[in-house]
């Protein structure tokens, strides 16, 4: 399939046609680099899908362009089986990383497992350039790039689409009225179980205990999701948020199972960053208990 030719199976369509899901994430333009601008230019072609693109019409040519195109999952849109043989030109196991950041973990994993699909799902075009600019590098053909919201393009997916679902290090909003807009969520956790395959793993990450603590309210008393952690950790159980985090350790704590850290996770700058000013990280890895 080309660029410019509709993707998606024409005879599906998602069962949250339609749905506005919460919005976690604030546009904003960064500055493209001309080294990063040379790697879109060079490389979008190859890794990015353009859910946007019109016959004809070539709308992601620049990175300014991308800046600029819609973040929504098109209606009618199914990632299914015909899906990814169209995108990878196989039938291997997908990975969908949410929030890929800079492209450390996927490009770095993609390169150790080639037989494996990945997807690198991320709002910010700078990062997505960077991506593109290392997996061109590695000369990667076993990793795609979407620049859409995550919660439309699993609420697309259909059941067993998905292998693992990595969201390492989500933006943590940390005021009080924002924690509305973590992208952890139970219509999306919902949708990220319906998407996995029956032994597929959703693995998360977080340098915030109070994101932590929401992690396991919203995913631990979930149905269709089991908590593999075999770490006791101890977290207060009462929410804090900027101004108010110092206040944390003198709330009432209780014990909850998280994971050992996650070996196919590449150490980034910014978990380093995190280490170095004394954060604890909290790794989680909860498997689908059923179809839904």
């Amino acid at each position: 399939m080309s660029v410019n030719e509709p993707i998606g199976s024409p005879a599906g369509s998602s069962e949250y046609a339609g749905r506005r899901s919460i919005v976690s994430y604030v546009r904003r333009s960064g500055h493209i680099d001309p080294r990063l601008q040379r790697a879109w230019e060079k490389y979008h072609d190859r890794f990015l899908i353009d859910f946007h693109a019109q016959p004809g019409v070539e709308q992601y040519d620049s990175a300014e362009m991308a800046e600029r195109a819609s973040l929504e999952v098109p209606e009618g849109f199914v990632l299914d089986e015909a899906f990814i043989g169209e995108r990878w030109g196989n039938s291997n196991p997908l990975t969908v990383e949410v929030g890929t950041g800079q492209g450390e973990n996927i490009v770095a994993a993609a390169a150790e497992h080639r037989d494996r699909n990945f997807l690198a799902v991320e709002v910010y075009t700078v990062g997505l350039a960077h991506t593109m600019l290392m997996a061109g590098k590695a000369g990667l053909t076993n990793l795609r790039l979407a620049q859409v919201n995550a919660p439309e393009l699993f609420a697309a997916a259909v059941p067993g689409s998905v292998a693992e679902v990595w969201t390492f290090f989500p933006d943590p909003w940390p005021k009080m009225r924002h924690h509305k807009r973590r992208i952890i969520q139970p219509e999306f956790a919902r949708s990220v179980s319906r998407a996995l395959i029956q032994s597929g793993v959703w693995r998360i990450a977080t340098d915030i205990d109070d994101y932590a603590l929401h992690v396991h309210e919203v995913l631990d008393d979930a149905d269709f999701l089991i908590n593999c952690g075999t770490l006791k950790v101890r977290l207060p159980l009462e929410h804090v948020g900027k101004g108010t985090a110092g206040q944390a350790q003198e709330l009432p704590h209780g014990e909850f199972m998280e994971s050992e850290r996650f070996e196919g996770r590449t150490l980034t700058n910014f978990e380093r960053k995190g280490l170095h000013a004394g954060r604890t990280i909290h790794d989680f890895t909860y498997r689908a208990a059923a179809s839904i």
